[in-house]
């Protein structure tokens, strides 16, 4: 009896970058597994394959595109190394003397491709994305009308997620790197072109993830540097582990919120093309105990805005953080009070936040 050969792998080990910490597998399901429905309702992430939510994106080219996108001015960032940090621009205005690790533009997107296509080492690199709204052409809301939406609504609907609040066309270029942070909506991200790497943590992990105040520009973000972790700084990284997948043209990936991610383009893989599909969490009903992470994590969120709110200045927020571990406020949080959960809010976070270096 013949047996069918096994599917060739499209990408090499030599592509990923390498990490210090362990991680497993995402499971990777077709759409037509009940397994999906129960991991989604779960909050648990998951690859599905045969969605064709996007099915008509696959040939978004930058050749089409640039025939087809029109001719508005589409929000770009350009850095001088692969990795790309959001920040909050609104934030910039009160942390004086911090300058962004890459800067944001706007421009044609004919300027776009010729910068890729003539992209050569020591230039800035380049990562697109740009909202897909009434201001793209005719033929790309054609094209955007035609996705599987029956699909991605029957999962708002099982969910009771809220409304879809945006779509990002995403164009990154080889070897680009968004590095972890979380976000606090539920995510269907639709990989179109190129391969991409995302890496998760769950929510229960934000101990060892260390991200930055809510303050700060880099809100959202972990201050661990994977690629050379500082384990002085952040001594619960070397607990972290991971989930992993590469994500290829078709593949969706639910992305639940408060889901630590970080995304690569694969090295030497060419540029990838990736969609968002972004909604609003489901309404919070009955709570339970004990609290999920997520629901810690959303408290801590609001417990520091509302000390931020409430001093009405942030630089008054930072000085009021302790020099050192040993402070005696600090211990009265982390111990006296309410242990592990402030614990897991202030310490390294705010004893040991800096600035990355750019």
């Amino acid at each position: 009896m013949a047996t069918s050969e096994p599917k060739q792998q499209p990408w090499r080990e030599e592509q990923l970058r390498k990490y210090t910490f362990k991680t497993d597998q995402i499971p990777r399901l077709p759409c037509s597994d009940s397994k999906v429905d129960e991991l989604i309702s779960l909050g648990q992430p998951v690859v599905i394959t045969d969605t064709k939510l996007a099915t008509p994106a696959l040939k978004w080219t930058l050749d089409y595109l640039q025939e087809h996108l029109g001719d508005g001015d589409y929000s770009t960032y350009e850095s001088d190394s692969h990795i790309f940090r959001y920040f909050d621009e609104k934030k910039l205005q009160s942390h004086k003397g911090y300058s962004p690790p890459m800067k944001r533009i706007e421009v044609k997107f004919p300027e776009f491709v010729q910068r890729v296509r003539n992209y050569e080492p020591g230039d800035k690199k380049l990562y697109l994305q740009q909202q897909l709204n009434d201001t793209v052409g005719k033929q790309i809301v054609v094209d955007f009308l035609q996705f599987n939406w029956p699909w991605i609504s029957t999962y708002q609907r099982k969910n009771n997620w809220g409304q879809l609040t945006s779509n990002l066309l995403l164009i990154g270029m080889e070897g680009n790197v968004t590095p972890c942070h979380y976000d606090e909506q539920e995510n269907l991200y639709a990989q179109v072109g190129g391969y991409k790497r995302v890496i998760l943590f769950p929510p229960s992990q934000f101990s060892c993830l260390y991200p930055y105040p809510v303050h700060h520009p880099h809100d959202r973000q972990c201050q661990v540097d994977f690629e050379n972790p500082d384990y002085e700084r952040f001594p619960n990284f070397r607990n972290a582990h991971g989930y992993e997948a590469v994500l290829g043209p078709e593949d969706v990936l639910y992305l639940p919120m408060y889901w630590f991610h970080h995304f690569e383009s694969l090295l030497d893989g060419g540029l990838t093309t990736s969609i968002t599909f972004w909604y609003k969490s489901a309404p919070t009903t009955d709570i339970t105990y004990p609290l999920k992470p997520q629901q810690k994590m959303a408290m801590m969120r609001n417990i520091e805005k509302m000390i931020t709110e409430a001093l009405n200045d942030p630089e008054e927020v930072r000085s009021f953080g302790p020099k050192s571990d040993s402070d005696s406020w600090v211990r009265f949080l982390a111990v006296v009070l309410v242990g592990p959960f402030m614990k897991d809010m202030v310490l390294g976070r705010y004893t040991n936040c800096r600035d990355p270096v750019v």
